[in-house]
């Protein structure tokens, strides 16, 4: 799914999407890993090369319009693609138990 702002193609919306996250002992999630189908159905996977965890903001507005509501852990991430770096915002649903990432 596309998220459009005016008109304008802000953000790809991925839902089927695997995190492979590490899980500390004081309760925090460090997200590694993802791995996305492309085009032609191949799984791509991804470094996570640094992350900022947003959680602690309670509910927000991303850049793109979506709501992040008190329910969600939220991270924006930055992963290399061919080489060039790409940023990403990984939303976790506690209530859905789904991940779902913006890029």
């Amino acid at each position: 799914m596309i998220v459009h702002r005016n008109g304008v193609c802000i953000m790809k919306m991925v839902e089927e999407l695997d995190v492979i996250c590490q899980h500390k002992s004081d309760g925090t999630i460090i997200p590694l890993r993802i791995r996305i189908k492309d085009e032609e159905g191949e799984y791509q996977t991804y470094m996570i090369k640094g992350y900022k965890d947003l959680s602690y903001k309670g509910a927000y507005q991303m850049p793109n319009g979506v709501t992040v509501t008190n329910d969600m852990l939220s991270y924006e991430c930055m992963i290399h693609v061919f080489g060039r770096p790409q940023r990403l915002w990984l939303l976790y649903s506690l209530t859905r138990n789904q991940w779902t990432a913006y890029i």
